[in-house]
């Protein structure tokens, strides 16, 4: 049984990674394209996620010391994953293409705790794999 779990788009974006469904939310909002419904949803939801678990350091995601760094929940995080299908009904609404993956090995491990990893993926996104696949 995979150990983690992301939510992410299945196209690459322009740096080479795949934007995961929070980066796609804010995206909206910071284009102006978010409804008032959806944006108190996601300000809301934002803050209690920035109040339920650690925000690793940015020097995590440097792209030159770990590039292509992204999260990961633990399958074991329930009570944060959770809450994404209100994220994912937002990028539904606006034809934003999202997907579950989960694996038992997502790449170089370059911070924990105990809800999330963040880790450097191997380059052919191998150990990825699509949820009901």
């Amino acid at each position: 049984m995979p150990a983690y779990v992301r939510f992410q788009s299945p196209l690459r974006h322009e740096r080479g990674h795949f934007p995961g469904v929070f980066a796609l939310v804010n995206g909206l909002a910071k284009e102006g394209k978010l409804t008032a419904e959806q944006e108190r949803f996601r300000r809301a939801n934002n803050d209690w996620y920035d109040a339920a678990y650690p925000t690793p350091d940015a020097s995590v995601y440097d792209p030159e010391r770990n590039p292509g760094a992204v999260a990961w929940f633990r399958t074991t995080a329930t009570h944060l994953v959770e809450r994404v299908p209100g994220y994912l009904e937002i990028l539904a609404a606006h034809g934003v293409e999202c997907q579950e993956v989960r694996s038992a090995d997502p790449g170089r491990v370059v911070y924990e705790d105990d809800v999330q990893v963040v880790v450097v993926p191997p380059p052919s996104g191998a150990g990825a794999v699509p949820a009901g696949a």
